[in-house]
């Protein structure tokens, strides 16, 4: 195998660094409307000074002592040629100080271009924009790379050119140069504090808005869990009332056919005791009234008022079924005894499957999926995996409820859920049920 030599890996080097200079380390900024107007004063303001201080200082010669008893005359342009060139430059540094925030780069560039352009005895006239600039592209630039590249390129550039003499501050002005920065600071500083607040105030209540979202959505499923669990209830004792009835019709004529009547509304009342008790420790499970679904049921006394029983594992190879029919290929597997469990855990067990298999065919369309049941000594396993697929037409549909239902259902019957992704690609829903000893 070639090792690469070490100019290669230089060149490599370079190459990675220059495609990567040309890559934005986040979206850039979308200056607001008082930011425009801000910027727009600030050039405005900048440029006036600057125009003016270039009209002021046209044909003048400033003498300056350079060393003790050592005086240096410095011409300043003049002229309608050097007018038009000192008005241009503080026009154009100063101007484009306006798109700083939307264009920092750029506008670095340009500013550069200008001071580089101005003649050191009027730097005066673009030194200032200069320093916004860098400030500029130093906070704004979404270009790091590129940004920590130019400004020190540009800082060398305008200390190295000429002679570098800086624009000397007459006495009457330092202590103003003093006291703004003092003020923008404080001012600045006390704008980020109000916003921090404010953010601070405004994630508070986001949190207490989803928190309240969240407590609705499981006060609403639990209520539904306990009006289904109602439903097998109230299916149970309609059939041991009518076995009842039948047993007491027939207790005289056929004693045996009575006495299996009467096993069966025993084993039926144990079953309906059994999720009667699952119904009430759903409904205690918070501080809200969920048993609002515990009406609308069918009425005890009449027993011809029977409700149809709630799906259970014994309908998954018609659920399976009809998956299959919308496209998604479905693989249903039972391993282990299949035993009898109660109606309520296997209407949990059910609506696993069902839950798992509506998302696989809204968030993975072109996947196939394939639903395990494991009967275990100690606990039932339901496990529905997909490969993966592209959202479908009904993805943007869902509320997200859909879990949470899950998960308030299977703890009912002390269960537990666990989803995510797989490794090899697609979703995984896997429930585990505890089992009483047989």
């Amino acid at each position: 195998m070639d090792v690469p030599t070490t100019p290669a890996r230089l060149r490599e080097a370079a190459r990675r660094t220059v495609r990567d200079a040309g890559l934005a380390s986040g979206p850039p900024l979308r200056p607001t409307r008082r930011a425009w107007q801000f910027d727009a004063l600030v050039a405005l303001a900048l440029g006036i000074t600057t125009v003016y201080y270039g009209i002021d200082n046209v044909d003048n010669v400033v003498v300056r002592e350079i060393a003790p008893g050592v005086e240096r005359a410095v011409p300043r342009p003049s002229g309608p040629g050097g007018l038009a060139l000192m008005v241009t430059l503080a026009v154009v540094a100063s101007g484009a100080l306006a798109l700083r925030r939307r264009y920092p780069l750029a506008v670095l560039c340009v500013v550069t271009a200008a001071t580089l352009a101005t003649p050191q005895s009027v730097l005066r006239l673009t030194f200032y924009a200069f320093v916004i600039a860098v400030y500029s592209a130093a906070v704004y630039s979404p270009y790091r790379v590129a940004t920590l590249a130019a400004l020190p390129v540009s800082v060398v550039l305008v200390g190295t050119s000429g002679n570098s003499v800086t624009p000397i501050v007459p006495n009457e002005y330092i202590a103003l140069l003093i006291l703004v920065p003092m003020a923008v600071a404080a001012v600045g500083l006390r704008t980020w504090k109000l916003r921090t607040d404010e953010g601070r105030t405004r994630l508070s209540a986001l949190e207490r808005e989803q928190a309240e979202a969240l407590r609705r959505a499981v006060a609403h499923e639990r209520a539904r869990i306990a009006r289904e669990l109602h439903d097998v209830v109230t299916h149970n004792v309609s059939v041991m009332i009518i076995q009842a009835g039948a047993a007491r019709k027939i207790m005289k004529n056929s004693p045996e056919q009575a006495g299996e009547a009467l096993l069966a509304v025993e084993a039926g009342g144990r079953a309906a005791m059994t999720e009667l008790r699952h119904v009430m420790g759903l409904l205690t499970m918070t501080d809200e009234g969920e048993g609002e679904g515990a009406d609308g049921g069918a009425d005890l006394a009449d027993p011809a008022a029977v409700p149809a029983p709630q799906p259970g594992l014994d309908q998954l190879e018609t659920l399976v079924g009809r998956v299959r029919d919308t496209g998604l290929p479905v693989d249903l597997t039972v391993t282990g005894p299949p035993r009898p469990l109660s109606p309520g855990l296997e209407l949990a067990a059910y609506r696993v499957v069902q839950e798992a298999l509506t998302n696989t065919v809204k968030h993975a369309s072109g996947a196939t999926a394939a639903v395990t049941v494991e009967y275990g000594p100690e606990r039932l396993r339901v496990e529905v995996t997909d490969t993966g697929g592209h959202p479908g037409a009904g993805a943007a549909t869902g509320n997200g409820r859909g879990l949470i239902g899950l998960r308030e259902r299977l703890a009912v019957h002390d269960g537990t859920l666990n989803t995510g992704r797989r490794l090899t690609g697609g979703y995984r829903v896997e429930a585990l049920i505890p089992l009483e000893t047989p």
